[in-house]
This record gives C-alpha cells, sequence and structure tokens, in this order.
C-alpha cells in the first residue's frame, strides 16, 4: 500500500491508545498498531504495554536491553496504520503551498544505513548474518516472523511446510548431522495455524489445547492425594510424600529435557530414531510458537508417566499410599510445568516469569544446548548448564 494513502494520526490520538484492548506506538514519524502482537511477542505484552502510545525508536536500539534485529522491524510494518505529523513535518507543512501532498516518508534502507554509521540511528539496521549461527536467529522476534514455505525449502532443502511433515522426516533420508541443524533453525507458520504433521486422520490427535492438560489431569492427582491422605497415618505424612514428589518433579523436568528430548548428540543415525525425535521434541523446536504443539497430547504423556508409576512404588514398595502420594506430587509438577511452558510462548506474565520467559526464549533462538529448565533454572545452574538470557553461556555444559 503507498505510504500516501494511509491517515496522518495526532499524536494525542496515538496517546490515547495505550491498553491491551487498543496498544499504539510509533518509530519516529511512523505509527503501528500492535494490539494483537501483544500475546506474541517473544519478550511478553507487558514489555510493549509499558510504551503503549509512545516512540519505541530509542528502546528497540538499545543494546543493553535487547537490540531488535530487522525480522523485528518487518514485523513491525506490518502493524503500520499511518503517520503520526512531527514538528518538522508541521513546519514544511506551513511553508508549504501544497501542504495536503507533504507525507512524513520514514527514512529509507540507504538513509538508515547512513543513520547507523553516523550512529544516529545504531540498531535500526542489523546485520544480514544470524547472530546465533546454530539457530539462525538473530533476536527472538525472528521466532515470530512467518517463514516463506518456498523459499525455506528452496534454500534448505529439509521439509516443505506445504505438506505433511512426518512423511518428509521418515522418508527424507536426512543424515543425523543434516536433520538436527535444519530442526533447531526455528521456522514460523503464517497466520498463527498449525503445519499439517500427518495430512490424515491422525492429525487431530497431534494437536493439544493447553486447557486439555488440567481438564484430564487435575482430577485423578485431586483422587490419588485425597486416596493417599486418608490412608496414611496423618495429613502432615500425605503431605510430605506428595512435596517430595512434586521436588523430585523437577528434576525429572530437567533430566527429561536434557538426556531424553535433547539426547542430539547421542541420537542413532536412523531414520526411527530421527522421527522419534522429531515426534518428541524436535517439532517443538522446528515450529516453537505453534500453540497446538506445545503441551503434550495425553496419550504421549500416558506413555511417559507409566514407567515413573512402577518406579514410585517400587521405591516405596512398603506402602502402596505412600507411593501414589509421591507420584500424585510428581504430576501436578507435570501439570505446572506444562502450563508454564505454554504460557511462556503466548501468554503476557508476571515479572518472575517473564524473565523465565526471556530465559527459555534464549533455549530456543540461541544454544538449544544449554537452558534445559522451563519451571526454574535450578538445576542447570547445579548441572553447570545455565544459559544467560542474552543467549552467551554462563556455564560450560559438560
Amino acid at each position: 500500500m503507498p505510504a500516501r494513502t494511509l491517515p496522518t494520526i495526532l499524536r494525542q490520538d496515538v496517546e490515547s491508545h495505550n491498553t491491551a484492548q487498543s496498544c499504539y506506538v510509533t518509530c519516529g514519524t511512523k505509527v503501528y498498531d500492535v494490539t494483537s502482537f501483544l500475546n506474541d511477542h517473544p519478550g511478553g505484552g507487558d514489555l510493549i504495554l509499558e510504551f503503549a502510545g509512545k516512540d519505541v525508536t530509542d528502546i528497540m536500539a538499545d543494546e543493553i536491553s535487547h537490540t531488535h534485529s530487522e525480522a523485528a522491524y518487518e514485523i513491525l510494518d506490518d502493524c503500520l496504520v499511518g503517520f503520526m505529523p512531527t514538528e518538522p513535518v508541521l513546519d514544511s507543512a506551513a511553508k508549504s503551498t501544497r501542504p495536503d501532498e507533504i507525507v512524513p516518508l520514514p527514512p529509507s534502507k540507504a538513509g538508515m544505513q547512513e543513520l547507523k554509521s553516523n550512529g544516529a540511528a545504531d540498531g535500526l539496521s542489523t546485520a544480514r548474518e544470524p547472530l546465533y549461527a546454530a539457530t539462525g536467529m538473530s533476536t527472538a522476534e525472528d521466532l515470530s516472523k512467518d517463514t516463506d514455505y518456498e523459499n525455506d525449502f528452496r534454500q534448505h532443502k529439509f521439509l516443505d511446510l506445504n505438506q505433511p511433515l512426518m512423511k518428509q522426516v521418515f522418508f527424507g533420508g536426512f543424515s543425523k548431522a543434516f536433520y538436527l541443524e535444519q530442526v533447531h533453525r526455528p521456522r514460523h507458520y503464517k497466520g498463527g495455524a498449525s503445519a499439517p504433521l500427518f495430512g490424515n486422520f491422525l492429525e487431530p490427535l497431534s494437536k493439544t489445547p493447553w486447557w486439555v492438560v488440567p481438564l484430564v489431569w487435575v482430577p485423578p492427582v485431586i483422587y490419588g492425594t485425597l486416596l493417599s491422605a486418608a490412608n496414611l497415618s496423618s495429613p502432615l505424612e500425605a503431605a510430605l510424600y506428595w512435596t517430595s514428589g512434586l521436588c523430585l518433579w523437577t528434576l525429572v523436568e530437567y533430566l527429561m529435557h536434557r538426556f531424553l528430548f535433547h539426547l542430539d548428540d547421542h541420537l542413532p543415525d536412523n531414520r526411527f530414531f530421527i522421527t522419534l525425535h522429531f515426534t518428541l521434541h524436535g517439532i517443538h523446536h522446528y515450529l516453537p510458537m505453534d500453540r497446538y504443539r506445545l503441551v503434550m497430547p495425553p496419550t504421549l504423556f500416558l506413555a511417559l508417566a507409566t514407567p515413573f508409576w512402577k518406579l514410585a512404588h517400587a521405591v516405596f514398595f512398603y506402602n502402596w499410599y505412600a507411593a501414589t502420594a509421591v507420584y500424585c506430587g510428581g504430576i501436578f509438577g507435570y501439570i505446572c510445568y506444562d502450563l508454564t511452558h505454554y504460557f511462556l510462548h503466548h501468554r503476557t506474565l508476571p515479572a518472575y516469569y517473564r524473565e523465565l520467559k526471556k530465559y527459555h526464549l534464549a533455549h530456543h533462538f540461541a544454544d538449544y544446548q544449554l537452558g534445559f529448565g522451563v519451571t526454574s533454572k535450578f538445576w542447570d545452574r547445579i548441572f553447570g548448564t545455565e544459559l544467560s538470557v542474552g543467549g552467551t553461556k554462563t556455564m560450560k555444559s559438560q
């Protein structure tokens, strides 16, 4: 759309759009309606709302806070709704004989490069090459940039996002090295939809809305907890066993994420194991913003949880109800984990969880070989796999 067809929006009108229901920001003379992007912003919608109705030029270019990539500006341009006449524009209009033809156009790309070289707009034009070579990303915003399916397939010769993915993974003949390189380079399916996985009657089974997790697992956890409490010697004993299970889950969460979901280096170079890796976790790194493949389908979780049921009753063989209390505490921990994981990708969160969100998204866009904790960084610190929010290693992974 030609720039001159967009309306002029006065400063006071921009400033009035300062809520989650209607959020405008400006970058120079350009006015953007970013309301629809609040939930998808990798840093959280609250970070945008802090600047609702205000100019974001400086904060987007601030290297200390978070320098935004060129992809971020491309996403922003999709939200362009008009131009705000600044003082220089108003002066030009006052002096012109045809003020209706004065359009506050943004600087050209060449002009932005010149500004950058002069230090006047540092960060507004970024390097073409990705900052994080392992994932092909420059910043977290790249996770939300729509992938051009045809160009991506033509360039990387990996998966065609227009076609069912599972069949391509199994029959693609990819080497392990090539598969791991590509599956950890995030793509984003257009329009917030889900890419086809099976392309047949199995497709609905591969999609799980977040609310299915508490709906399916909270009732049996409540039942098992109450049953254990009624048959143990005291509520305090039941609470101690249950809390022990919850604490054990945090370790299980870390170990599963690191040594099962990211088996990467020890993955057999075999199509069956590559397909299994893709099913368990690879698809999440390939399409990290797919909201229907962020939580675990009940059938898959049941398969993974069954051995832990047997383990709990083998360890606490002396008391069936103690084992059940421990197990219920662990399952409750899993529920918290899966919901936290979903909200880190797709919801506006309180301050503590915003830090977790930055940490987890750095695992996706910066270094997938570190930062395995989702609900906390505790075990990453214990085992030396902590990842800085800026995407650099703070401890050496062993």
